[in-house]
C-alpha cells in the first residue's frame, strides 16, 4: 500500500463478490493502485437457515443480507480513504461491481423487504444470491414456455434460460411466496440497488437487464424490449404485468453517469457529495477493460468461486449454451458475449475442506506451504493421464452450454492407490475441459477467439492451472497485472462517468496491464489433452444430455428424501 498524493486524483472501485466487497482507491491518470481494502458479509451465503431461525431452507438455496452490502460501503470505503490518506474532494467518481444475477424484492423507496418485520422469516423477502439453484423448476418452465412461443429471449440465451437469472427466481417467488410478490414493488438487481442507495434514482444498467433479465434484441420487430405480456401470462397469470409494475425504471448505458452521491451516503462513506457515480455493472464485466481488453476477438477468463467467459464481437451470432449476447453490454460499441462455469474455485475449495487426510495438512504445514500449494506442489509432478483420472466439473451446476443446475459432479477412474494430489490435479483439468467446450462452442458458430486473457484470484495464484489450461485449449494465455481486476474495472469505469476519459478505451489505454509472463502451450501434452478431451465429451454428452440422466434421478431422490 502507498500512501496518497496530495495533489493526485482518484476514482474508487467498489467490488461486490459472494463473501465479501472490497474497495479500490486507484490514481485516475496512471492505474496506480493505491489501497484497498475488504469487508466480510456478516451472514456470508446464507444456505441452511435465516439469521435468528432454526427452519432448514430447501436444497439448493444461496440467500443474502442487503444489509451486509451498505456495512461495505460504510467501512471499506473509509478505511480504503485513511489507508492512502486522500480527501474526499480528491475522489473524482466512483464505479460499482457486483456478482450476477443477485436480485431483491424492495418497496418503492428500495427499502429490502427483509428489512421488514412483517417479512423477515419468508427467504423470497431476501436476496437471491447468483449461486441460487433452487428455482431449476421455474428455469425449465420458462425454457419450455419461451420455446413453445420462439421467443426471441431463448436465441439470445443460447437455447436455454438459466436458474441463475433474474426471471427464474422471480418466478420461483411467485409460486411459493406470492405474498411477497404482491409486497414487493420493485425486483432488482442488487448493482443497481447499490447504485440507487447511492444516489437516490433508481436506474438500471443495459448490461444485466440484457445478460439476466431477457430485455434482448427483436431483430424482427426491432429495438430491445422484455418479453411481451403474453408470453409472462403463459409463465403464470399473476406475472402478466411485471415489467410495468415492478421492473419499469430507465436504462441506463456502461460508463454512464447514474448521478451523484447523496449527502446521507457521502457522510457514512467520508466522501464528497455530488461524486459521479457510474452505471452498475456485472463483478466479470468489470474486469474485462482492466485487462486492456476493449476489441473483439478476445476472451476473457474471470476466474474465481466460479468462471466467467466474456468476449466482445462485431456481430450477434447464435451460440449453445451462451448466458446472453447483448449489444454494448461487455465493451461499448461491439457485441457482448457471456458464457461460463457454475463451479471452479469453490470445487477446489470444497476439496480441500472434505477430502483431504489430516496427515496431508500436517505435511503442507511442514513444507511451509498451504494446503493449494502442497497439493499444487505434489499435482505438478504428474504428467497429463498419469492418474487415470478424469472428471467433470458440475459440482455447482452446469452454466454453460447445458445450462442445467440439476446436474452434478462426477470422477471416474478411481482406485484403491489414488492419491489426493491426483484427484486435484483431475479437478483442475476438469474445468479446463470445460472452458474448452465453451470455447469451441463459440468457434463452431464462426465467432472468432483470436486471444485468451485470465484474471481473478485463481490466475493469479495458480500457475499450474493455467499451464493446464493452455495445454488443454492450445492457446497462449495472458494474464491481467492487477489483482483486484474487476474492482479495477469498475474504477475504470467511474473515470468514464466522471469525464476523466471519453470512454472505457481510453481509459484501459492508461489504466490497464497484463503480466509479462504469458502461458504457452506444451505440444506434447496437448495431444494427450486431447485423447482425455474426447473422453470428457462422451461424458460430457452422456449425463449431461440425457433427460433421464443418473445425476437427474439421484437429485430427485434427494428431494424426496428431504420432504422437498
Amino acid at each position: 500500500m502507498k500512501s496518497g498524493n496530495k495533489k493526485a486524483c482518484y476514482v474508487l472501485g467498489i467490488d461486490f463478490g459472494t463473501l465479501s466487497g472490497r474497495a479500490l482507491l486507484v490514481n485516475a491518470n496512471t492505474g496506480e493502485e493505491v489501497a484497498w481494502a475488504d469487508h466480510n458479509y456478516k451472514n456470508a451465503v446464507i444456505e441452511e437457515s435465516l439469521p435468528g431461525s432454526k427452519k432448514r431452507l430447501k436444497p439448493l438455496t444461496a440467500l443474502q443480507d442487503p444489509a451486509d452490502y451498505i456495512e461495505v460501503l460504510r467501512k471499506a470505503v473509509p478505511r480504503v480513504m485513511r489507508l492512502a490518506k486522500a480527501k474526499p474532494e480528491q475522489v473524482l467518481g466512483i464505479g460499482v461491481d457486483f456478482t450476477s444475477c443477485t436480485m431483491l424484492p424492495t418497496l418503492a423507496d428500495g427499502a429490502p423487504l427483509c428489512s421488514l418485520k412483517k417479512w423477515r422469516n419468508n427467504p423470497h423477502a431476501w436476496v437471491k444470491l447468483w449461486k441460487h439453484h433452487a428455482a431449476q423448476p421455474e428455469a425449465n418452465r420458462i425454457n419450455e414456455v419461451g420455446s413453445r412461443r420462439k421467443e426471441d429471449f431463448i436465441t439470445a440465451y443460447g437455447g436455454k434460460y438459466s436458474s441463475e437469472w433474474f426471471f427464474a427466481k422471480m418466478l420461483e417467488t411467485v409460486r411459493e411466496a406470492p405474498g411477497v410478490y404482491d409486497a414487493a414493488k420493485r425486483f432488482v438487481e442488487a448493482g443497481d440497488w447499490l447504485v440507487w442507495q447511492l444516489t437516490g434514482r433508481e436506474k438500471r444498467c443495459l448490461s444485466a437487464a440484457g445478460f439476466k433479465a431477457m430485455r434482448v434484441s427483436r431483430a424482427k420487430r426491432g429495438g430491445w424490449t422484455y418479453p411481451g405480456k403474453a408470453f409472462f401470462k403463459s409463465l403464470d397469470a399473476r406475472m402478466a404485468n411485471v415489467v410495468a409494475e415492478k421492473l419499469d425504471s430507465e436504462i441506463i448505458e456502461l460508463g454512464d453517469n447514474a448521478g451523484g452521491l447523496t449527502p446521507k451516503m457521502a457522510k457514512a462513506m467520508g466522501l464528497a457529495a455530488g461524486t459521479p457515480i457510474a452505471a452498475a455493472n456485472i463483478d466479470a464485466h468489470a474486469a474485462v477493460p482492466a485487462c486492456t481488453v476493449t476489441d473483439a476477438g478476445k476472451l476473457v477468463m474471470i476466474m474465481g468461486t466460479s468462471t466467467c467467459h466474456l468476449l466482445a464481437a462485431k456481430r450477434e451470432k447464435p451460440v449453445e449454451g451462451i448466458c446472453g449476447v447483448v449489444q454494448d453490454g461487455v465493451i461499448p460499441g461491439f457485441w457482448g458475449y457471456e458464457a461460463g462455469q457454475s463451479g471452479v474455485g469453490d470445487v477446489f475449495a470444497w476439496y480441500v475442506q472434505n477430502g483431504i487426510p489430516a496427515e496431508l495438512g500436517q505435511a503442507a504445514k511442514k513444507a511451509k506451504q498451504d494446503i493449494y500449494q502442497y497439493l499444487e506442489t505434489q499435482a505438478a509432478r504428474l504428467k497429463p493421464a498419469e492418474s487415470g483420472l478424469l472428471a467433470l466439473d458440475w459440482w455447482n451446476g452446469n452454466r454453460s452450454v447445458l445450462v442445467d443446475a440439476d446436474l452434478s459432479g462426477l470422477l471416474v477412474g478411481q482406485t484403491l492407490a489414488t492419491r489426493p494430489y491426483e484427484i486435484y490435479r483431475t479437478l483442475l483439468e476438469a474445468t479446463a475441459f470445460g472452458t474448452r467446450q465453451i470455447i469451441e462452442a463459440f468457434t463452431s458458430q464462426g465467432v472468432t477467439i483470436d486471444e485468451l486473457y485470465a484474471c481473478g484470484g485463481l490466475a493469479i495464484k495458480n500457475p499450474l492451472m493455467l499451464q493446464i489450461y493452455s495445454d488443454v485449449t492450445g492457446r497462449p494465455i495472458k494474464i491481467a497485472a492487477s489483482e483486484q481486476a474487476s474492482a479495477l474495472g469498475a474504477a475504470m469505469y467511474g473515470a468514464v462517468a466522471a469525464g476523466v476519459y471519453r470512454d472505457i478505451g481510453q481509459a484501459a489505454k492508461k489504466m490497464a496491464r497484463v503480466r509479462r509472463k504469458i502461458y504457452r502451450p506444451n505440444s506434447k501434452n496437448k495431444k494427450v489433452y486431447d485423447q482425455l478431451y474426447r473422453e470428457y465429451n462422451r461424458l460430457h454428452d452422456q449425463f449431461g444430455r440425457d433427460p433421464n440422466s443418473s445425476m437427474k434421478v439421484l437429485k430427485k431422490l434427494r428431494n424426496q428424501a428431504l420432504g422437498h
